[in-house]
């Protein structure tokens, strides 16, 4: 298990980092791969990122991780829904066509935001196998009657959500009913779990374990789908 690092067309003319990690024994064109996005505030080498890649490889899940051109130059701001958009495309269209690759299942998805943009890319046509989304971001903080969902329902693939109690970008109570009304979704609840998946230390549990929870639970989904 290594992880390899490239560097991938943003679909505008320049390119983004990418970390590539298969498990021992991959098989091109039958086994899963995952590609995940980060969220807005910390690029595809935050300790989130690479745990998440590192424990669903353990598991047998390959993992593509890849910045976004903000995040690439150095920038804080996220660029606009547009170049995002185009940027993810353009990384899931090199996936599909990289021999070494050629996923089996594709699997899209990420952290907030990076999930959000995957969602919205397949509710545009982009065609995958299946959706993870790690926190997804429902509303802005202390606001949960601006909703992201109305492009929901126009997924059309299989959806797991994994979601902390104590999210302040999603409200489980507002998140529940969208959810019930699509057709193939799977809701994990983290206990507890904030947006980043941190439990308060009266859980008894730690980071760690966590983590190994929503990779395990991850995988095993992903062998349904």
């Amino acid at each position: 298990m290594r992880r390899t690092k490239k560097k991938l067309k943003d679909g505008r003319g320049g390119s983004v980092s990418a970390s590539v990690m298969k498990p021992a024994g991959y098989r091109p064109g039958k086994d899963p791969l995952v590609v995940l996005a980060h969220g807005a505030g910390a690029g595809m080498d935050h300790p989130f990122m690479t745990s998440m890649q590192e424990r669903l490889c353990q598991r047998g899940v390959a993992v593509v991780l890849f910045n976004f051109p903000y995040k690439e130059r150095g920038g804080k701001a996220p660029d606009s829904r547009k170049v995002l958009e185009q940027c993810y495309l353009s990384v899931v269209e090199q996936v599909r066509a990289d021999k070494r690759l050629d996923p089996g299942r594709l699997v899209i998805g990420g952290k907030s935001m990076g999930g959000r943009i995957a969602t919205q890319i397949v509710a545009g046509g982009c065609r995958v196998e299946a959706v993870v989304l790690l926190g997804y971001p429902l509303h802005p903080p202390g606001k949960p009657e601006k909703m992201r969902s109305a492009h929901l329902p126009e997924v059309a693939a299989p959806m797991l959500f994994f979601q902390g109690t104590r999210d302040s970008l999603c409200d489980l109570d507002k998140l529940r009913p969208v959810l019930g009304g699509l057709c193939d979704v799977t809701l994990h609840v983290i206990d507890d779990g904030d947006h980043s998946f941190k439990v308060l230390k009266r859980t008894g549990r730690d980071q760690d374990g966590v983590l190994d929870e929503i990779a395990e639970v991850a995988a095993d989904w992903l062998r349904t789908v």
